[in-house]
């Protein structure tokens, strides 16, 4: 037998694996050869969508099944020993593994990337193959695992019978977590990208510590309930009889499979605790509050819990001073886990300053390039209402025959204060038109609104796009918002592929996290999105990949600029195509935009050999465009709003045109306003309201956002006013938050009325809100947690004492520049 003619299977059949059987590696539990770790990135041409070719090792050498430690790069033997070695090493980084060989069947070259050997590379002959203790031995002193802290390692994964195994990045957060908790760490931080499979990745955590004796009483938070009671019934399913949770409200839900489970509680009416659980879920809003009767978990003593999961870490837990932080610091024993899609780091909150620096990371883009996520295409829209601002006629009248303000209102105004019904019903058409064009108008879709009322009215506008779909079924649109309560029960539906209705949701902010829409196609934003924390879970919701109905990719339609944080270096998510329709052109994107590799470089129009046509579309759609509705006028110039933010043109006193830096004119009309920063100050602190002040300026042609975007800063009105006309130094909103809260101004409240202070106080701090003392601000969350608007006012002695101690709060906020 000439052994130059072998292939490089039967290398790895005649002389490899018997190399790792004679150096006493198992084949059934230890050797796992010609390994797909990677899917293949899903590639979109137009309608033509194909996967690339998955990343395959040769062999993978575990010393327990899904604990890795040795991988085989195999080559034939006309090629020399260490021809695999670049691949091996390329492939080991990817999958956290540290010894790597390669081999074509004379020898092996050994790397060890512990950096622990002598030199790297070492050359061995087929009877020198290490053994398996003699690797776990390396990998040992590599990582200083004591002989404690090996034998929780080496705990095993569950494992159902079923073959189902968790991802290489799972593995590698589950290890890695496993691991750090393993040598003493209390404080364990994950990122994995939305779509990732996080709660799996935690069950199997939590598995292996407590089969493990480890951690024998868990806590697992969240903050949504069908985030527990999915939970509960799917991925936690192995933990039943030992696991409950922490509600009085009993539930029977329906499992992945179709089969229906009834919750296990561990609250009776009277909200008595039974402790004989071991694995506990609970909703963090159902086990704190701001009155001591609603702490539920002080009637836990601080050690009872072991381990504490907290997921979507980053929407409660990263402010020190966040109610849901005092349950983490009430049980500051117990180790604690923080799962997130994205780390939230600004100087007022931080994972990393709570949780240390994340143990493991596994982003979006890696996700898309990996296979295991859906690219994505972005359209962006812009309305020229938006761009050029809108300036009522002389005398304009509202619905209710009153005058309208004359001033000029822009996007933040469109919505929140001022509707332009032509505007929603354009936003409704083009949506309409892009589902009729792409020839799918069953794709699942969500709208993303303003508010609640927003979300109604485009629900109302994409059913009169709709009208013959809705005919056929009322639960074609629907809103699904939190005070909806029809919405709320088709949630269910609209994530699950199996129901076809609803197609089109309207909501504000209800499902922008934590809802595992699979099949969603479409997402249209047309609120701002001015947090990069939210805008990644928002195109979270379209990530997810669904085969079985060939949603393989999705599309981000943008009304309001949002998609401007694809710019953002903190975004690592790159879209496969941008597309920016002009007035005249299609709304669906062209299907011969160029694609580039993962190298950049640009890939062919056709898919290669080493492609698998996922998706193949038999001819042109008939009948695209076809929906009777007149085209208006859309302005697409990618940089037509900044164009108006960086530049004014205005009248001068002899009616000539001028136009000047905005900065510049800005300072000259309000220092005409006010004659001294002692002027503005007298008429600032003299306004009951607040935002008057700004109304008046924006009625002389003064809106302040446009001034702060070209500042690029987010200022306060007042800051903003003080820095442009008087050159004072200005103060964020959440540094003036700050000097407040140092001040202590609410000791001489009652604990309720001063939860609803700090509240409007973190309100401001966060969005800039200055109509403070409106009492229908506490309608919404997260004042709707704490009590009814009555009650809330009642903590205040009445209205009057509310109003009175919002008018002192906000007197305190601009105190130290009285």
């Amino acid at each position: 037998m000439d052994k130059r003619s072998l292939s490089e299977r039967d290398i790895c059949t005649k002389y490899i694996t018997p190399a790792l059987r004679k150096a006493g590696w198992d084949e059934i539990t230890q050797i796992r050869e010609e390994v797909s770790f990677t899917k293949g990135r899903i590639i979109v041409r137009g309608k033509l969508v194909s996967r690339g070719k998955g990343k395959r090792a040769d062999y993978i050498l575990s010393v327990k099944p899904n604990i890795p430690i040795a991988i085989i790069e195999a080559k034939e033997n006309a090629l020399p020993v260490a021809a695999g070695m670049q691949q091996g090493l390329e492939y080991a980084e990817t999958l956290g593994i540290p010894f790597v060989f390669s081999s074509n069947g004379d020898g092996f070259v050994f790397h060890d990337r512990t950096g622990s050997s002598p030199t790297p590379e070492t050359t061995l002959t087929l009877d020198e193959f290490p053994s398996p203790a003699d690797l776990w031995a390396r990998y040992r002193a590599w990582k200083g695992l004591s002989d404690k802290a090996a034998a929780v390692t080496l705990q095993d994964y569950f494992d159902d019978g079923s073959g189902k195994s968790p991802r290489y990045y799972q593995v590698n957060a589950v290890n890695a977590a496993i691991e750090a908790i393993a040598k003493g760490q209390d404080r364990v931080l994950l990122v994995m990208a939305t779509g990732t499979g996080k709660t799996y990745t935690a069950f199997q955590i939590i598995w292996r510590l407590w089969k493990a004796g480890q951690k024998k009483r868990i806590l697992f938070l969240a903050d949504r309930n069908v985030l527990i009671d999915q939970t509960m019934v799917n991925d936690f399913r192995p933990f039943a009889g030992s696991m409950a949770k922490l509600s009085t409200q009993s539930k029977t839900i329906e499992r992945a499979d179709g089969t229906l489970a009834d919750l296990t509680l561990a609250l009776d009416k009277k909200r008595r605790i039974d402790t004989s659980y071991e694995i506990y879920l609970g909703l963090y809003q159902a086990i704190t509050g701001p009155d001591e009767s609603q702490k539920l978990y002080k009637e836990f003593s601080p050690d009872f819990f072991d381990l504490i999961v907290i997921d979507e870490c980053h929407r409660g837990s990263a402010a020190d001073d966040s109610a849901w932080r005092e349950i983490l610091d009430h049980f500051s024993s117990a180790t604690q886990i923080g799962l997130t899609a994205t780390p939230k780091e600004t100087e007022y909150a931080s994972n990393i300053d709570y949780f240390g620096a994340p143990v493991y990371s596994y982003s979006l883009k890696q996700g898309i390039r990996d296979g295991f996520l859906a690219p994505y295409k972005v359209i962006k829209v812009h309305i020229d209402r938006d761009v050029q601002g809108y300036r009522p006629v002389q005398g304009q009248l509202d619905r209710d025959g009153e005058e309208v303000e004359d001033r000029i209102y822009n996007t933040k105004d469109f919505d929140r204060t001022l509707v332009l019904d032509d505007r929603t019903k354009l936003v409704a058409q083009k949506v309409t038109d892009f589902l009729t064009q792409s020839g799918d108008r069953m794709a699942k879709t969500i709208v993303f609104c303003v508010d609640q009322e927003h979300a109604a009215r485009m629900r109302q506008a994409l059913i009169n796009e709709n009208a013959d779909l809705v005919a056929q079924n009322h639960r074609y649109v629907m809103r699904i918002t939190g005070n909806d309560k029809e919405g709320l029960d088709q949630l269910g539906n609209f994530i699950d592929p199996e129901a076809a209705y609803p197609v089109i949701v309207t909501t504000s902010r209800l499902l922008s996290t934590g809802v595992d829409a699979q099949t969603c196609r479409l997402i249209v934003l047309d609120r701002e999105v001015g947090s990069m924390t939210e805008f990644k879970q928002i195109v979270g919701r379209g990530t997810r990949v669904h085969e079985d109905t060939q949603k393989l990719y999705f599309t981000v339609m943008d009304f309001r600029g949002s998609t401007s944080h694809f710019a953002d270096p903190d975004f690592d998510g790159e879209p496969v195509q941008i597309y920016q329709p002009d007035t005249d052109d299609p709304i669906t994107p062209p299907d011969d935009a160029p694609q580039t590799g993962d190298d950049g470089e640009p890939l062919p129009p056709e898919p290669g050999t080493d492609e698998t046509v996922l998706i193949d579309p038999a001819g042109p759609m008939t009948g695209a465009g076809a929906t009777g509705h007149p085209t208006r006028k859309v302005y697409v110039d990618g940089v037509g709003a900044q164009i108006v933010a960086e530049r004014v043109e205005y009248l001068d006193e002899s009616g000539k045109l001028v136009t000047e830096s905005l900065r510049d004119y800005t300072r000259k009309a309000l220092q005409k306003q006010f004659s001294s920063l002692d002027a503005f100050l007298t008429r600032w602190n003299s306004a009951r309201r607040k935002e008057a002040v700004v109304e008046e300026l924006e009625a002389e042609g003064l809106p302040l956002d446009m001034i702060a975007a070209e500042l690029g800063k987010d200022l306060d009105p007042f800051d903003l006013i003080c820095h442009i006309a008087f050159d004072a130094k200005p103060l964020t909103r959440q540094e003036r938050a700050e000097n407040v809260k140092k001040r202590d101004v609410f000791t001489k409240f009652g604990p309720k009325a001063r939860a609803v202070l700090e509240a409007l106080l973190d309100k401001y701090a966060d969005e800039g809100v200055m109509t403070l003392d409106d009492p229908g601000v506490l309608k919404i969350a997260p004042f709707s947690g704490m009590g009814s608007v009555v009650e809330l006012i009642r903590a205040f002695g009445g209205k009057p004492g509310f109003e009175q101690a919002v008018r002192d709060l906000q007197s305190a906020i601009y105190e130290e520049s009285a």
